[in-house]
């Protein structure tokens, strides 16, 4: 849910979705929701405490990042709308694809006590998140030509709060 989160939020941004672009961040979403549950799988609990105690903020540093930049995009209108650079290419993509994975790291280390089949559910995992992430970029994009700059603020809203549910989920749950 939370790839579908950003993805519309991205489509949002965009305005104009070609295929290249959902297929890039799709994959890049697939790919990191696969391989995150896999990663903590193999760490084990050896790991675990030591990501645990850090996870929470990168993802919340890089979620509200990416958001308060969209809301400043937006406020200041379309002539700005291109500043950060397309959101599904390069270190924008990457670090929005580990923030919206990082948390299957965890579920991975509970996977490893339940001896689960890690690759089918790692697979299946990963095609969801993909599927997800084409689905909400469209949906974004067209969200974000009726409702326009209005719809790119609310997306850089809707980073932030992810970025602090992030933070609340381990404190409170913890």
């Amino acid at each position: 849910m939370d790839a579908l989160a950003v993805s519309v939020a991205v489509g949002v941004k965009l305005c104009q979705v070609n295929w290249r672009q959902v297929v890039r961040m799709a994959g890049a979403f697939g790919f990191f929701q696969f391989g995150m549950p896999l990663i903590g799988w193999l760490a084990g609990m050896t790991v675990a405490d030591k990501i645990h105690s850090w996870d929470h903020w990168v993802a919340f540093g890089l979620l509200t990042g990416v958001g308060m930049h969209m809301i400043w995009s937006g406020w200041k209108g379309k002539e700005n709308r291109w500043a950060a650079g397309d959101p599904t290419r390069g270190l924008l993509l990457l670090s929005l694809a580990v923030a919206t994975s990082i948390d299957a790291l965890a579920v991975g280390v509970g996977f490893s006590f339940l001896q689960a089949k890690i690759w089918m559910t790692a697979a299946l995992i990963g095609l969801v998140a993909a599927t997800m992430t084409a689905m909400g970029i469209k949906v974004g994009c067209r969200l974000g030509l009726v409702f326009g700059k209005r719809m790119e603020i609310s997306g850089g809203v809707i980073l932030v709060v992810m970025g602090v549910k992030f933070l609340l989920e381990h404190y409170f749950t913890a």
